[in-house]
């Protein structure tokens, strides 16, 4: 459960998924974004989860893909879930740059672009069976998601 230290090509992948869409994020933010009202506490959550998120996808071998088995299932979902969150995010470049457009549902799923991420960490946590990352996940679940819910409840 403590994981065993090695480099993670799948956390990378995974990092890249993640990173790549907020950076261009970062250039076409929604129009009269602003992150000033964010609640103090959930920022610590969320900032200290991305930093241990971030480690554990990198630095536990067990994250790589192995034999297939039952238990690659988990990867699958996460996987799948990494997949939706990259069509979301096609979904938000391609439309209005609005907050609306920005923290819409997808077929069900709220404030999917902090949602699935955080779902599918916590589901790659569970298939490298890795408790440090299971553990990050839920902390910037906390954070990430709780701020996003908080911007969507401002826009209403």
């Amino acid at each position: 459960m403590l994981g065993h230290l090695g480099f993670s090509y799948v956390g990378l992948i995974y990092l890249l998924m993640l990173f790549i869409p907020n950076i261009i994020w970062s250039k076409n933010k929604p129009i009269d974004y602003s992150g000033a009202s964010e609640n103090k506490i959930l920022l610590l959550f969320e900032r200290a989860g991305q930093v241990c998120c971030t480690c554990s996808a990198l630095i536990f071998i067990d994250f790589n893909i192995a034999p297939f088995s039952a238990w690659s299932l988990w990867l699958a979902a996460s996987f799948f879930l990494m997949v939706i969150y990259e069509v979301c995010w096609i979904r938000y470049f391609t439309g209005e740059h609005t907050e609306e457009n920005f923290y819409r549902s997808f077929y069900g799923i709220p404030v999917p672009l902090a949602s699935l991420p955080v779902a599918a960490f916590l589901l790659l946590g569970i298939y490298g069976k890795v408790i440090w990352m299971i553990a990050s996940a839920v902390i910037i679940g906390i954070g990430h998601i709780g701020i996003h819910i908080q911007h969507l409840k401002a826009l209403k």
